[in-house]
């Protein structure tokens, strides 16, 4: 599954994707001990929890700055 999937938009860029996934992490790491869910550390843990972070993040952004038009003819 390609995670442009999961959210679709035009992105960030580079720059911009790498601080969504800093501030995904810290917002999945925050979710995650709020609801009680623990993922044994490691780096796939690590993955999953930054990546549910930034889900979110993406979602509260989009929820904020309205529908996303689509580009596309």
């Amino acid at each position: 599954m390609a995670w442009g999937q999961v959210m679709q938009g035009s992105g960030f860029g580079i720059l911009g994707n790498i601080v969504v996934g800093l501030i995904g992490g810290l917002i999945g790491g925050y979710l995650f001990a709020f609801l009680g869910i623990q993922t044994n550390g490691g780096l796939t843990g690590s993955i999953i929890t930054a990546a549910v972070g930034a889900i979110v993040l993406l979602w509260i952004a989009r929820m904020v700055k309205g529908p996303v038009r689509s580009r596309r003819r």
